[in-house]
């Protein structure tokens, strides 16, 4: 109702002021859903929190890490969250339940971790010194855990050194070692993988063989980040070489693929030329015809024009530097991290409501006009017509959590999430308390909210202390 209500909203490509700030401890990493009606962060305590974006409140707390969340995953249905934390683990989250539906744990600390776009079965992850690893999870015996099945991915070709020396293939050996993977995303089919390396390659992997069918040096530097917009057509890369790059993907899905023939042209290059500036993260809009991107040592977010490459926005917000970036997948919305307070800040478009979406037949004048009535508008009808239209309008079904909107995916099952009646599941209050001028601690559980009153048959603290202070002094 209220997106009718702005007609305005539409016609915006990309948001323009801050609108919202939210808040549940200190949050590193954010995701939105499929549908853009919930929102995941992570936080540095590895608790994971769901965010509905309708009432801006919590939906649920996923509690099973014990360090920081790098990455968070959502399924294409919906019901399941994969999340990545520095603790050497992945968790595969059920919502139904709020479950934990698989844990798996790794050798090192993860860089991130994606599910795989058609189910929830296999996801992929790039590991610290580590060679990534693609993970198969199977269902077992009714009861039982499900299994999972590991792969290791290769982060570099494989040498033909029939005719090389020891010393050369000793060298080739340590360099292959140093080359790791840092990012890490599946195509839009899911046959194949998109690899960054810690040399500025990008590797093109077979998930069925496990092998590379593709490698070329793209970037100068470390590749952070890998995104694809929702058709897979276009590839967003950034590296540490302070430039964000996109790139044409191929069809990948052919059956007449030949590797010697793959290439991947580039389309655009983002940088910063007076300033020099790094990039934290990078996200595509909803429609792929924009980039944006969180700047390193700066508060400002950029905004780029995908068709031009040029520089259409720069938005501002809170004095702070802006870690991950993420676009709502269908709407000109923009959600961030703040690095030093942790809390997530809500970029989008405010535009006056028309309210002559209310009703089709309003029309909106500029000046007074006569009004001729009708015939029949203000006639007075009996009681029992009108109790008889108002009980026929109360047997028709109202789809009050259906959407319809676009991006549900058809052939997927909707998925809700469940109502929450635990208060205590579904808080989303500060985690610190205001004590006095840059005094802070941490919210007990006997603290009152709201200026609750105290339980019955026991005084305030203070009161006590200070009866038994006076008594002393008698």
């Amino acid at each position: 109702m209220n997106l009718l209500l702005a007609e305005d909203y539409l016609l915006q490509d990309y948001p323009e002021h801050i609108t919202n700030t939210i808040r549940s401890g200190h949050s590193t990493c954010v995701r939105f859903n499929r549908t853009g009606d919930f929102l995941a962060s992570g936080r540095v305590d590895g608790t994971v929190v769901i965010w509905d974006l309708e009432t801006m409140g919590v939906a649920r707390k996923l509690r099973g890490h014990s360090k920081n969340i790098t990455s968070l995953s959502w399924s294409r249905c919906g019901r399941y969250l994969l999340s990545a934390c520095q603790g050497w683990k992945a968790i595969l989250w059920d919502l139904q339940d709020g479950s934990k539906y698989c844990e798996v744990r790794f050798r090192a600390p993860v860089y991130g971790a994606e599910l795989h776009p058609m189910h929830h079965h296999q996801f992929a992850a790039a590991l610290f010194e580590e060679q990534p690893m693609l993970v198969d999870v199977k269902e077992s015996a009714e009861g039982a855990n499900p299994v999972e099945v590991r792969h290791i991915l290769p982060s570099v070709e494989k040498r033909s050194d029939d005719g090389a020396d020891t010393p050369t293939k000793e060298k080739h050996a340590k360099e292959d070692a140093r080359h790791m993977t840092t990012a890490i995303v599946y195509t839009a089919t899911g046959e194949h993988l998109l690899a960054g390396t810690t040399k500025g390659r990008l590797n093109i992997i077979d998930a069925t063989t496990h092998k590379i069918i593709y490698s070329e040096k793209i970037a100068g530097g470390v590749i952070t980040t890998l995104r694809l917009t929702e058709s897979g057509k276009e590839l967003l890369v950034n590296a540490q070489d302070r430039t964000i790059r996109t790139f044409k993907v191929p069809d990948l899905t052919s059956a007449d693929l030949d590797p010697d023939t793959i290439q991947i042209p580039l389309e655009h290059k983002f940088q910063d030329l007076v300033n020099r500036l790094s990039w934290n993260h990078a996200a595509f809009s909803s429609t792929g015809e924009y980039v944006a991107a969180s700047t390193f040592n700066n508060h400002e977010l950029y905004i780029w024009e995908r068709g031009h490459g040029s520089l259409v926005r720069m938005l501002e917000g809170p004095k702070e530097e802006q870690g991950v970036i993420e676009w709502h997948p269908h709407k000109p919305l923009l959600a961030a991290c703040g690095l030093e307070t942790g809390r997530i800040n809500i970029w989008s478009v405010t535009s006056p409501q028309r309210w002559s979406a209310l009703a089709p037949d309003f029309v909106e004048v500029e000046e007074n006009v006569e009004y001729i009535e009708k015939e029949d508008e203000f006639d007075i009808h009996p009681h029992e017509e009108i109790q008889k239209r108002r009980l026929d309008a109360e047997d028709e079904d109202v789809d009050v959590l259906g959407g319809g909107g676009a991006g549900g995916g058809g052939d997927v099952a909707p998925f809700r999430m469940p109502v929450l009646f635990n208060l205590g599941e579904s808080d989303s209050e500060e985690e610190f308390v205001n004590v006095g001028l840059g005094t802070l601690r941490r919210k007990s559980p006997d603290d009152q909210d709201d200026g609750a009153p105290a339980s019955e048959g026991r005084p305030p603290a203070k009161k006590t202390v200070t009866q038994r202070t006076r008594t002393r002094k008698r």
